[in-house]
């Protein structure tokens, strides 16, 4: 298997960037719907009939929220021969199954806390392996806004990357109270990528009548900062040198809910070592960071997470691992657990 994931480039108005994208990316999309409800059926049991109608339910809270997003998505329908309800049944498989996301460690390092002088946002993809042959970089252009640059399965309308304006979106998930219909989670993530600053980021998360809970960890040129989004509200965590996220709320406010869900994946201890392994230092490099990504600290449930024998989650590994440079326009990607595959770097740029 090649250590580098296909780079794919679009650029145009949205009906047209989806056709691009589904042009160019038909082979894993097409292979990404034909499993995707099976995959989910791993974690969670859910009917084709009830997943298919919370795609069609949430295919109109998306119309309502970003009409381009929606265009992109028929293009991309259109583009790779893949119905539009199926496309959707893909950026709602989280609101089948919450945990979708699944348990990443992620953490954002300030300018002024890096060895390079970076805005740093990093994480490692703990998910199903199986999806590794559907996932591609994938660079878009879109007409009059910001182009961005996502590590992403294709055919989402979102995922994890950067933007031309400094923007680094990590993501993991948050378990707390959800719902079956809303706002697909990645449209909501797409919005940050329109935006140049993080106020106005908070703002495009705020409009979403959102179905699940979800966590966002950015770099931007306001620093460091994560967002813990409920239903209702976005709840902003700040911090001027390093921010840390796992999955389990640390607002003040969300705290007590954690009493309620069960940790997912080993959070708090993967939280505490990222703490004691970049906490302390003055200063970062990007060699410590992609160090503290290796980590095996508890393995195989470690930051650099192995197949175990957990009942319910014990296929997942880290997937990949991404280092983000936002202020840079680039991400270093290593394909598999970062312990035995290298970083490649992709630029947006």
């Amino acid at each position: 298997m090649s250590t580098r994931y296909r780079h794919i480039e679009v650029s145009g108005p949205p009906r047209e960037l989806g056709r691009q994208i589904g042009e160019a990316a038909r082979d894993e999309i097409r292979g990404f719907a034909a499993i995707a409800l099976e995959r989910v059926n791993k974690t969670v049991p859910v009917s084709r009939e009830r997943a298919m109608d919370i795609s069609r339910q949430s295919m109109d809270c998306a119309a309502a929220y970003a009409p381009d997003m929606l265009d992109e998505l028929r293009g991309m329908s259109e583009g790779a021969g893949v119905a539009l309800d199926e496309m959707m049944l893909l950026q709602v498989r989280n609101q089948l199954c919450p945990e979708e996301d699944a348990g990443c460690t992620a953490f954002a390092v300030a300018p002024k806390r890096s060895v390079e002088g970076r805005a740093i946002a990093a994480q490692n993809w703990d998910n199903d392996p199986a999806l590794d042959p559907f996932t591609i970089v994938l660079t878009r252009r879109p007409a009059g806004k910001p182009a961005l640059m996502n590590v992403t399965q294709a055919g989402l309308i979102a995922y994890i990357g950067c933007n031309d304006a400094g923007m680094g979106v990590c993501m993991n998930t948050l378990p707390a109270p959800s719902r079956p219909v809303g706002v697909p989670h990645y449209f909501a993530v797409r919005a940050i990528y329109e935006q140049t600053s993080l106020s106005d980021a908070v703002a495009a998360v705020r409009r979403a009548d959102r179905a699940i809970p979800g966590n966002v960890l950015l770099a931007t040129p306001q620093g460091p900062a994560d967002l813990e989004l409920t239903l209702g509200h976005v709840h902003v965590l700040r911090d001027d040198e390093f921010v840390v996220h796992t999955n389990h709320c640390l607002h003040p406010e969300l705290v007590p809910i954690n009493r309620e869900f069960p940790e997912l994946i080993e959070s708090v201890p993967r939280h505490q070592r990222i703490e004691q392994l970049l906490g302390p230092e003055p200063l970062v490099s990007m060699a410590q960071v992609q160090a503290a990504l290796r980590d095996h600290d508890r393995h195989p449930h470690s930051i650099c997470r192995h197949v175990n024998d957990h009942p319910q989650t014990g296929f997942w590994a880290s997937v990949f691992s991404v280092v983000i440079e936002a202020d840079q326009g680039r991400m270093h990607i290593s394909r598999g657990n970062p312990c035995a595959a290298p970083y490649e770097t992709y630029s947006l740029n």
